[in-house]
């Protein structure tokens, strides 16, 4: 079993940690998305991998006519919907195939604060969610890499007992006038395979 204050490695490193070109798109991402470090990024990466992984078997299982696998795939993407990576309708498991990091990464707690206009960037949004100053409904949430439910999407705000509640905090009037003086940020279609 093993000594419980030492825990596992939730995530895979590259297997070519020297990569230019790799390393080149995760500091893209990493300044894109405010990420402490690439550990975050391989987090996320391997969370992706093993919703493909699960959609692959899953697949294979179907071919073979598992009565067991059709519950299991409509278990899969009922959370993939309700997590908000799928879009809500009829998602299929090709869809969970042609996912991407970013769409991971989207859901993030720090991304979606900052997207909402609540913190001026989205290192700014990491560093108020660390002290404490956003939650979710009632229940204050401190971890930037949360995966948000798209139906708590909603219910982000300031937490009451931080004094950014104050309408009329210094910080908040600053944002204010900078999300006035330019536009919102807007997220960057996914660019089409050049190779294929």
């Amino acid at each position: 079993m093993g000594d419980p204050k030492f825990l596992r490695r939730t995530y895979d490193t590259p297997k070519h940690p020297w990569e230019a070109s790799r390393m080149e798109e995760e500091r893209k991402l990493l300044d894109k998305y405010g990420l402490k470090n690439k550990r975050e990024l391989w987090k996320a990466q391997s969370i992706l991998r093993g919703f493909r992984g699960q959609a692959r078997e899953l697949q294979a299982r179907l071919r073979a006519g598992e009565p067991q696998a059709r519950r299991e795939t409509d278990q899969l993407l009922g959370r993939l919907t309700r997590l908000g990576v799928l879009p809500t309708g009829t998602p299929t498991l090709d869809d969970v195939l042609a996912l991407t990091t970013e769409e991971i990464l989207r859901r993030r707690f720090e991304w979606i604060v900052f997207t909402k206009g609540l913190a001026p960037t989205a290192f700014g949004a990491r560093q108020w969610i660390v002290h404490g100053h956003f939650a979710i409904g009632d229940h204050r949430v401190t971890r930037p890499g949360y995966l948000v439910p798209s139906a708590d999407e909603v219910r982000i705000a300031y937490s009451p007992t931080s004094p950014l509640s104050d309408d009329a905090h210094s910080m908040r009037v600053a944002l204010r006038e900078r999300l006035e003086a330019k536009p919102a940020p807007v997220e960057a279609a996914p660019a089409a395979d050049e190779g294929a």
